[in-house]
């Protein structure tokens, strides 16, 4: 099986809340190309109550037989890299669990409802080196729909016999 990885650096902010229960929303914001030597959950900024933060690195991984689902998303207008945060016992409140570009992967995310799940930009770098890995493996594969199996009449109609209880105790039914 052919994989391929690239590490990326992702950007997350926090901004103030409007809900008296959670004081903070967080939401990515970017990746960056590489790994940067920044220590994760540095602070990279702050302005009118946002602060940005570097989360810390994650490694986007392809694999050559699932590029199905990496090609619509790199062909696409505006081709995302999904980051996935996961609530956690730090001082963010969450840890970064992972990035892809695999939308399956992302929807499993969402589905679960527990993770936060936002879609930044795909950087120039990260979107030729997917390119290249869909041009390189990509085989398209025809649609192949299953018939169902026809049931035989004739074992329904030669079934084994039923009782039926009621308030007499059992009968039997005949067909």
């Amino acid at each position: 099986m052919i994989v391929e990885r690239r590490p990326v650096g992702v950007v997350v902010e926090r901004r103030p809340s409007n809900n008296r229960w959670e004081p903070w929303v967080w939401r990515a914001v970017g990746v960056l190309p590489g790994a940067p030597e920044t220590p994760p959950w540095t602070v990279l900024g702050e302005a009118g109550g946002i602060t940005t933060y570097y989360a810390g690195t994650a490694e986007l991984v392809l694999y050559e037989k699932e590029t199905e689902t990496y090609k619509p998303n790199v062909e696409s207008e505006m081709p995302s890299v999904y980051i996935v945060l996961r609530r956690a016992e730090t001082v963010s409140g969450y840890e970064l669990l992972l990035a892809t570009v695999d939308v399956g992967e992302a929807q499993a995310h969402a589905d679960s409802g527990d993770d936060l799940l936002e879609a930044v930009p795909m950087p120039d770098p990260v979107r030729s080196w997917v390119a290249g890995f869909v041009a390189t493996h990509h085989v398209e594969r025809a649609f192949y729909k299953r018939k169902r199996d026809r049931a035989d009449p004739e074992a329904l109609a030669t079934g084994p016999r039923r009782e039926r209880r009621g308030p007499r105790g059992p009968e039997e039914l005949d067909d």
